[in-house]
C-alpha cells in the first residue's frame, strides 16, 4: 500500500532521522535539568528559582545540534521523497539514504561529544553528498516541464 521499495526505504531512513531528532531534544532536557539552566521563568522556578533562568555552554551545544538537525533533515525529508518518485534504482537510492543518515549520526555525536575538527564538518559534507546528488537528478527529471 505503501508503494515501491525505494519509498519503503525512505521512509525506513527518513523515521530513523526523526527518532534520532527526538533522541537530540530528549538529551537536550536532560542537560537543562542536570546543568539547571532553564530557557524559561516557569520552568527555573520550578527546579529551584528564577536564578537558574539561564544559559549553559553544553545546553546550548545541545540546541545548536538539534537546530543543526532540522535546518538538514527536513531538505532532505522533500529532496528523499521527491526523488523516490523519480523511479531511481532500489541499490542507488539505499546508497543516498544510508550516506545521508550515517552523516547525521556522525555529526550528532561529533557535535555532543565536542570531537576534534574536522570530525564534524567531515560528516555534514558526507550527508549533503546524496542530498545534492538527489537534488540534481530531480531538476534532470523535471527540467522538461518547466
Amino acid at each position: 500500500m505503501l508503494g515501491s521499495d525505494v519509498l519503503l526505504c525512505f521512509i525506513f531512513y527518513s523515521t530513523l532521522l526523526i527518532l534520532k531528532m527526538y533522541i537530540i531534544a530528549i538529551i537536550t532536557g536532560q542537560v537543562r535539568l542536570r546543568k539547571k539552566a532553564f530557557a524559561n521563568p516557569e520552568d527555573a522556578e520550578r527546579h529551584g528559582g528564577e536564578q537558574f533562568c539561564r544559559t549553559d555552554p553544553y545546553v546550548e551545544r545541545c540546541r545548536r545540534a538539534h537546530l543543526n538537525d532540522m535546518e538538514n533533515i527536513f531538505p532532505f525529508l522533500f529532496l528523499g521523497a521527491i526523488y523516490s518518485m523519480t523511479g531511481p534504482s532500489y541499490a542507488v537510492a539505499q546508497l543516498h539514504f544510508l550516506v545521508f543518515f550515517l552523516g547525521r549520526v556522525l555529526h550528532s555525536v561529533a557535535y555532543l561529544l565536542a570531537l576534534k575538527a574536522p570530525t564534524r564538518s567531515f560528516a555534514y559534507v558526507i550527508a549533503q553528498v546524496p542530498c545534492v546528488s538527489m537534488a540534481i537528478q530531480i531538476i534532470m527529471e523535471v527540467a522538461s516541464f518547466a
